[in-house]
């Protein structure tokens, strides 16, 4: 294993998906979070804080290191085709459970479990596809 690329597609990957919160949670559909109930949410002031920034890159730090594991595996005539069949993997594996427990289990308004399935269908091949182009083969 390569450390140097495994830390380097880690901070990407960390970066985009920052980005993209930005974007999508903190701005183009920030609306999604004042539907009821909307007693469930943290009040947020700002950016998450740097603990979350820490977590973010840590479990990004293993997400690239699985790719590396498995990538052999992984169908695909290119590491970009890699990449994103290993992003949708973990999303079919890890979104979607999570947000069935969500919806089943938790007081979150529908549409916000279906936005955050959507918006992780977009965002988890996407950083597969990161991850892919930076480290290799």
């Amino acid at each position: 294993m390569k450390t140097g690329k495994i830390l380097v597609a880690a901070v990407a990957v960390t970066v985009f998906g920052i980005v993209v919160g930005m974007i999508t949670c903190g701005w183009l559909f920030n609306w999604m979070y004042q539907l009821k109930p909307a007693y469930v949410w943290k009040p947020m002031e700002g950016f998450p804080g740097v603990p979350f920034l820490l977590w973010t890159f840590v479990l990004n730090i293993i997400l690239t290191v699985v790719y590396v594991v498995i990538n052999k595996g992984i169908p695909g005539g290119n590491k970009f085709i890699k990449g994103l069949l290993f992003g949708l993997g973990v999303w079919a594996v890890g979104t979607l459970p999570g947000m069935l427990a969500t919806y089943t289990f938790m007081v979150v308004a529908p549409p916000v479990v279906v936005y955050w399935t959507i918006v992780r269908l977009i965002e988890t091949p996407l950083k597969g596809l990161l991850i892919a182009a930076i480290y290799g083969k």
